[in-house]
């Protein structure tokens, strides 16, 4: 008989003790119904949690040997912790990616597995509805609606972190050196063979949501500036129009005074206006151009993305 696959099911936790046990519980009960499906592994990433989350992974480790914990020396951020389990489970035949909240359920972690071994390498777990509301639910709409215009190549805007890799988009993965990363623009950059499996995006089961309106608006950012050059276009654009509708204007005013047609003289509002909205313009194309700039300037520093504390077998 042939070897179960191995699946390993990577999961960054930051500050999530209120969820653990519900996550837990779960994970382990979908390894007891498909005991003949694979071989199971789920590796935890503590992103320096300052709360016990840590110290219950450790308890759950020591109780059921199918669970790991990576411990990160710090907080890191959430695309960092996730490389770092990517890295981590790299051996196995697939991966699967999720959060730690429970908002993506991981009773659909059997349908993608399916749908892997149905032939495709990539598998994202598509939102059917979401439970978000209010201006989180605005961001998020507001977000994947400008991000699929602006971005130089097409995502499914109803995708995240959820969802299966194979082996082979495993090692493409590890041959991405950057350091702002946007995980769901990188999974579509790749190619391979893609499907959707829906799924309804759920409450999260306990607790607060960890990721800030401040680590979103960053991540939203990353992904723009990592797979567009749009806004850059956006600044060549607006000055040729700028420059057009100023030399239109110098050539009407020039043919009004060649033919002797009075003009009025130019008023303080008008000059203050044409300043402020020249100065705007190139405000926000320096700030285009330092996000660029910033971006680059991380990348040649070539510093690690994450510094591991503890795995398992003891410190690093």
């Amino acid at each position: 008989m042939p070897p179960l696959p191995v699946i390993a099911i990577v999961i960054p936790v930051f500050n999530e003790e209120a969820v653990l046990p519900t996550l837990f519980a779960r994970l382990s009960a979908i390894f007891g119904a498909q005991p003949a499906l694979c071989a199971w592994r789920t590796v935890l990433v503590d992103d320096g949690s300052r709360d016990r989350s840590a110290a219950l992974i450790r308890d759950q480790v020591a109780a059921d040997p199918r669970f790991e914990l990576v411990e990160l020396s710090r907080n890191f951020g959430f695309q960092a912790a996730l490389a770092a389990g990517l890295a981590y489970a790299r051996q196995a035949d697939a991966i699967v990616t999720m959060d730690a909240d429970l908002q993506d359920p991981p009773e659909v972690i059997p349908q993608l597995i399916a749908a892997w071994r149905a032939g495709a390498e990539i598998v994202r777990a598509t939102r059917r509805t979401r439970t978000e509301t209010g201006l989180r639910r605005l961001g998020f709409n507001v977000f994947h609606g400008v991000f699929g215009r602006l971005s130089d190549f097409p995502m499914e805007p109803n995708s995240g972190t959820f969802g299966l890799i194979g082996h082979d988009a495993i090692e493409a993965f590890h041959q991405f050196p950057e350091r702002h990363r946007f995980f769901p623009g990188l999974r579509a950059w790749i190619g391979f063979p893609t499907t959707d499996v829906l799924y309804d995006r759920e409450e999260r089961a306990a607790g607060q949501p960890q990721q800030t309106l401040r680590r979103l608006v960053r991540y939203a950012l990353d992904g723009l500036f990592s797979f567009s050059h749009l806004p850059l276009r956006m600044l060549t654009y607006t000055g040729v129009f700028v420059a057009f509708m100023g030399f239109a204007a110098a050539v009407f005013y020039a043919a009004r005074r060649i033919l002797n047609i009075e003009t009025a003289p130019t008023g303080y509002t008008t000059l203050v206006t044409i300043v402020l909205f020249l100065g705007g313009v190139q405000l926000i194309g320096i700030g285009v151009i330092g996000e660029y700039l910033g971006r680059v300037y991380d990348e040649v520093k070539q510093r690690p993305l994450y510094v591991v504390k503890r795995r398992p077998g003891g410190p690093r």
